[in-house]
């Protein structure tokens, strides 16, 4: 269960990337100042690091800790790559300051349309500023962010999704290094100038993990596993059985609970985006707050239909602080939390890598695996 952008305080390497300071949930806690997280608290959240407004608890119900990140990047794919078993040594290219005209060539070759924008901001911000002269023109709003990814913006109207995701799909295909970017995004949207509405129909278009996940291991030996979110579309559907697109933290919540009624042994690899892309893109800590708190609702109901045998991992793939300075994903350590059954030990395990999920669940699911990581299995 990934709490998109949820991170807990600097990586020893924050500096490198700007983040000097960053600490999503600290500075999250520290604004809202009592926050209601019986639920997370109950687990051992705050007996991880201090977190203002709530206490550490006796007896926690699961075992907790910090994971940290050792591939270059601190992107979704990235950080999801990595909790799977793939360290990516090279970052991903980005472009702080526009394409180059080489790519940007490319864009108007495959789609046959003039290019405006070509700028790193916001989808919200470009969306408001340039709406209308694409409305006006049909030219593409080409835009990018601090992350490694390559996005299109079109009213539905003027572009049908059917052409914007051919044309996404085909810059995924001829996009190569030096300018092999993470993901090419579809950024629809609706309305009338000066209501512009972006639509639950984003496609993202992400290039293939590059070595062997847990994930493609678990579907090698006929395990299921079901992505809830966006989850699927950061490993180009590759490991996946299923995929069921929530638009919502509400809807991958209820989401999650249907596969949890399963009797079948899976796994169920969620994806909860609204934390990262409408509370700390958006510098929006009152919305994170409140949105940390409506999590902590769902997972009251995750915890009740948890069975002696489930194995339940909630974790984050990077920090975005709405509080730090920028808009952009900081780079983190994100906090650790899982239970086997209803209740484990409680223990905490202190600093334990990303690739220790992968490791933990190949050993869950009895897998051979090679790949980087330590399991906790035990410990639970």
């Amino acid at each position: 269960m990934i709490l998109d952008g949820v991170g807990f305080g600097p990586a020893p390497d924050s500096s490198s990337y700007g983040d000097d300071g960053a600490n999503t949930l600290g500075h999250v806690a520290e604004y809202a100042g009592s926050l209601h997280l019986p639920n997370l608290q109950a687990l051992g959240l705050a007996n991880i690091a201090p977190l203002a407004g709530l206490q550490p608890v006796n007896e926690p119900r699961a075992v907790h800790g910090l994971l940290r990140e050792h591939s270059a990047g601190k992107d979704s794919v990235t950080g999801h790559w990595e909790l799977c078993g793939v360290t990516n040594e090279i970052p991903f290219p980005t472009y702080p300051d526009g394409f180059p005209p080489e790519i940007v060539e490319l864009v108007r070759e495959v789609s046959e349309r003039e290019i405006l924008g070509n700028v790193a901001a916001s989808g919200t911000e470009i969306m408001d500023r340039l709406g209308g002269d694409h409305v006006r023109t049909g030219a593409l709003i080409l835009y990018t962010s601090a992350d490694s990814v390559l996005q299109l913006l079109a009213h539905e109207d003027i572009v049908p999704l059917d052409e914007l995701y051919r044309i996404c799909q085909e810059l995924r295909d001829r996009l190569q290094p030096p300018h092999r970017v993470g993901r090419v995004i579809a950024r629809p949207f609706v309305g009338e100038e000066g209501a512009f509405e972006r639509t639950s129909n984003r496609k993202d278009f992400a290039v293939e993990p590059t070595d062997v996940t847990v994930l493609d291991k678990l579907l090698d030996r006929g395990i299921p596993v079901y992505g809830v979110g966006k989850v699927g579309t950061l490993f180009a559907g590759r490991g996946f059985t299923s995929q069921e697109k929530t638009a919502t933290n509400a809807l991958g919540i209820e989401a999650t609970l249907r596969r949890m009624a399963s009797d079948e042994s899976s796994l169920t690899f969620t994806n909860l985006l609204d934390f990262d892309t409408l509370w700390g893109h958006r510098n929006d800590p009152a919305g994170f707050a409140n949105g940390l708190e409506e999590f902590d609702k769902g997972l009251a109901r995750w915890l009740d239909a948890l069975r002696p045998d489930d194995l339940l991992i909630i974790t984050a793939d990077h920090g975005n602080d709405p509080l730090h300075p920028g808009t952009d994903h900081s780079r983190e350590q994100v906090p650790l939390l899982a239970m086997y059954g209803r209740g484990s030990s409680g223990t905490g395990i202190g600093v334990r890598d990303f690739s220790d999920v992968a490791a933990t669940l190949a050993e869950f699911f009895e897998l051979e695996w090679s790949g980087p990581g330590s399991s906790f299995l035990t410990i639970l």
